[in-house]
């Protein structure tokens, strides 16, 4: 019984993990998607080419 608890212990914490990596992976996703959406673009006229 004590092996099957070690398991089962060793189990949960990687779950554990795992879950943890799921929720700041999608933190961080949501952070970098507001970052990049459109609203937040700054149009610099330096940068763009010239029209003819």
């Amino acid at each position: 019984m004590d092996a099957l608890k070690k398991i089962f212990k060793i189990i949960a914490i990687i779950a554990a993990i795992a879950g943890v990596v799921i929720i700041i992976k999608k933190i961080l996703d949501k952070k970098n998607a507001s970052a990049d959406s459109e609203e937040n673009y700054v149009s610099c006229s330096c940068c763009e080419a010239p029209v003819k």
